[in-house]
């Protein structure tokens, strides 16, 4: 079951890797390792692709004489070109496995030959357990899990984990789940998720849609709506039963327009106190159908004539935008942590449905900007919004303080990660 506020504010207490791991075994350190890395779970995300580049980026900080290959999981012209062109020395591989965990392309063959480590990135589970399950079986090469979440740890994972060099969650909860399934030891530890330090820009793209839409500097709101579940039947219908599309559908039309009521309040109150601009944008491609039902069409006809609609977009171009940004307001998660990464404060409206991955949150001195929504008014956020209207400046040193925490917390990682690899 998800955690409630308390609950979350009760497991907040930051765990430092570097204390996790007092006896770090030997590893056979080379000055340029080949990392087989996996990530990019869907492309009809821009938090699941904005995964991709962040850990990319920060790998290539943080060993700079490595060489990367990307085992892509899902297939995407559109991703794979934008990461072609921040990192066109990072080579792309596609290719699944069969039962017997076998890999089924020759590319993803011979990487397993080249690669010396095999490093699983951030995601909402260990999402390529299959992945991870032949390298092991096949090469009995080391591998790491970087930022993810456990939620919860079948038989199979917990087998699998075991043999793990590292595990870095990305939130504690996720710790404290594995020690519930009986997976502990000083190999787990706290590392952020990578979008944290995503760097890539589209300021193009940016500039293009600012200056169409007359948008100034830090003199506009972003806003990024949410149902409940999202509706995957209807971005991959197989499998759905019609019960289960049913369930899904009553669950969002009972809290859809409660949820989004509350944001367009501080919606209203921005418009009415600054007279700027409010850009309504997705998180998600299914987000641009129900942007003008729950965020601009209920709106009062002074404050609708000030909203500026974004269709789906990639994360370079969501960055670029949100470093312009006042502040960006949203029931997803990744947006906030891309505008954090850019020097944005960011309001996290938190559904329940969401899973344990808002933790993050609280683990990095998030919770004032964290708003559970059930247990959160419209006045609430619309009281922090206009708080960062009188004092911009505090709002600013509160994200950069939280995004110390973070570096903290890769420095300590790192320190792991380069004696295992």
């Amino acid at each position: 079951m998800p955690l409630n506020r308390r609950q979350f504010i009760q497991q907040s207490s930051l765990v430092s890797a570097a204390a996790m791991f007092p006896f770090l075994a030997q590893a056979t350190h080379k000055n340029n390792p080949v990392l087989l890395i996996t990530s990019g779970w869907q492309d009809v995300n821009i938090g699941d692709i904005a995964h991709t580049p962040g850990l990319i980026g920060l790998l290539k900080k943080r060993l700079p004489k490595a060489k990367i290959i990307l085992w892509k999981k899902s297939k995407s012209e559109m991703v794979e070109t934008m990461l072609n062109h921040y990192y066109p020395d990072v080579s792309i591989i596609h290719g699944a496995v069969d039962k017997e965990l076998v890999p089924q392309t020759e590319e993803v063959k011979r990487a397993f030959q080249e690669a010396d480590f095999f490093l699983h990135g951030s995601g909402p589970s260990v999402v390529a357990t299959d992945y991870l399950q032949a390298w092991h079986k096949q090469t009995q090469k080391p591998f790491g899990i970087f930022g993810v979440t456990t939620q919860t740890v079948s038989p199979a994972l917990k087998d699998l984990l075991q043999h793990a060099s590292f595990i870095f969650t990305r939130e504690t909860a996720s710790i404290e789940k594995l020690k519930e399934a009986g997976v502990q030891g000083p190999h787990i530890a706290f590392a952020p998720d990578a979008t944290f330090v995503l760097e890539i820009h589209d300021d193009q793209k940016a500039n293009q849609f600012i200056q169409d839409n007359k948008l100034e500097h830090r003199k506009f709101i972003c806003v990024i709506p949410r149902l409940r579940v999202t509706p995957y039947y209807k971005i991959r219908p197989s499998g759905w039963s019609e019960e289960r599309i049913k369930e899904v559908n009553e669950l969002n039309d009972k809290w859809k327009e409660i949820d989004h009521a509350k944001v367009r309040e501080a919606m209203v109150a921005w418009v009415q106190k600054t007279g700027n601009k409010i850009v309504v944008c997705p998180e998600m491609t299914y987000q641009v159908d129900i942007i003008d039902e729950l965020l601009v069409n209920p709106l009062p006809e002074d404050v609708k004539a000030l909203v500026v609609k974004h269709g789906y977009w990639l994360p370079d171009e969501a960055a670029s935008l949100y470093s312009h940004a006042h502040a960006v307001l949203s029931y997803e998660c990744h947006s906030p942590i891309i505008a954090l990464t850019n020097g944005t404060p960011a309001f996290y409206l938190r559904q329940p449905q969401d899973t344990i991955k808002g933790q993050m949150y609280y683990d990095l001195g998030l919770k004032d900007w964290t708003f559970e929504i059930e247990e959160t008014t419209g006045q609430q956020i619309t009281d922090r919004l206009l708080q960062t209207v009188a004092d911009y400046g505090a709002a600013k040193k509160s994200v950069k303080q939280s995004m110390a925490k973070v570096q903290s917390q890769y420095n300590a990682a790192f320190e792991v990660i380069k004696k295992k690899v």
